[in-house]
């Protein structure tokens, strides 16, 4: 798109949500509740988390109170907008037994949500676009997934406050929007007031800026919010080591790094969980006690789930080493294999939100280590 950009002010961010629920989009953006920042339906911009920051570190989530009353400055919660496109359950099919002891079945289709996500980070819009590729940009698609995210409109927020376990830069990402959103916001707060640089990334998102209260950006805006996301590329909590990934895994299978990791993993799923790209599922069946009614759901699975890799006659990964080691090498070397690019954008949120306070870039970087080591 060729459109200039513009300046919101806070009102019009407010104006924003406001023409979009009159749009008739459920509107999801972050708000604080439970004492984390978490994504949620919107009815208004007054929810969302203005004077906010978190605190992270590895197995460590805390919010803190900001003096600049900042709305997007905090680093990504527990949810990604994963949960709202790939919910962790859903009905596919139901069937029914008549009386006479016919059986019809119903796939489940409804109608999808009109969904407008607001404050899409940088990392997670990368998530987005790879979960584009592998749940609809194959030969089969997930039809769910599909009808909601061709409805869904994507406001990204550029980071300017990364967190301590924030490494998107090294994984060939980095605090500004990549292509994809419909409008990109830029928050800037400072002696000259608390405005949003805008930018236009679609015809949709063109139409919606012309519904809201601008004015043409300026320079002094547009070069603080370049400042404040160039400055954010440079204080990531972590990097990823700057070695070939894909080729680090793939002649590290047998580490000796694999035991040190899975003596302090839980196989919880907990990082499959909160990981914006992991994308497993499997199905369920459930019937009601007169065997006449049944249904197949679709849910979540991990590849931390001791039945994931069930096969006639047993599982095929018993031990805590060898699923972390399948989780890790497929996120960051087979993943290219399969769909062409990393399975990792650097969000952070294995780190954060695991309860050993696994570090993913110290176990890769432990890897390297012990590989040097060997071909030395």
């Amino acid at each position: 798109m060729n459109e200039a950009p513009a300046v919101l002010d806070r009102d019009g961010l407010s104006d924003l949500v406001r023409v979009l629920v009159t749009d008739g989009r459920t509107v999801v953006g972050p708000t604080v509740r439970d004492g984390a920042v978490v994504l949620s339906e919107l009815t208004s911009a007054d929810a969302l988390p203005y004077g906010w920051g978190v605190e992270l570190e590895a197995g460590r989530y805390r919010l803190v109170p900001r003096e600049d009353g900042a709305a997007f400055a905090h680093s990504a919660g527990p949810q990604s907008w994963k949960n709202f496109l790939h919910p962790s359950r859903e009905l596919l099919w139901s069937a029914h037994r008549t009386p006479e002891g016919e059986v019809s079945f119903t796939a489940h289709e409804p109608g999808a949500p009109s969904y407008a996500f607001l404050g899409v980070r940088p990392c997670d819009l990368r998530a987005i676009a790879i979960q584009d590729r592998v749940l609809s940009g194959g030969r089969y698609e997930d039809g769910g997934y599909g009808r909601r995210r061709r409805r869904a409109l994507l406001i990204a927020a550029e980071c300017t406050e990364p967190g301590a376990t924030c490494f998107c830069v090294s994984t060939g990402g980095g605090p500004a929007a990549d292509p994809g959103y419909d409008l990109a916001l830029t928050e800037v707060v400072d002696e000259d007031g608390h405005r949003f640089l805008v930018r236009v990334g679609s015809e949709e998102g063109a139409r919606l800026l012309k519904q809201l209260p601008h004015r043409p950006a300026d320079t002094v805006t547009e070069a603080a919010a370049r400042g404040a996301v160039d400055a954010a590329r440079e204080r990531m909590g972590r990097s990823l080591p700057p070695v070939d990934l894909r080729a680090l895994m793939g002649s590290s299978l047998d580490a000796e790094r694999w035991n040190d990791v899975a003596e302090r993993c839980l196989t919880c799923g907990n990082c499959t969980m909160v990981c914006p790209t992991c994308f497993c599922t499997t199905t369920e069946e459930v019937t009601d006690l007169t065997g006449d009614h049944t249904e197949r759901w679709q849910r979540w699975d991990s590849c931390f789930d001791l039945d994931f890799s069930y096969l006639h006659g047993g599982s095929v990964r018993r031990s805590a080493r060898s699923r972390y080691r399948q989780w890790l090498t497929h996120k960051l070397s087979t993943w290219h294999d399969q769909f062409g690019t990393s399975g990792c954008v650097g969000c952070g949120r294995c780190i954060a939100w695991c309860p050993a306070g696994i570090d993913i870039t110290e176990e890769v970087a432990a890897l390297e280590n012990e590989h040097g080591t060997e071909s030395d």
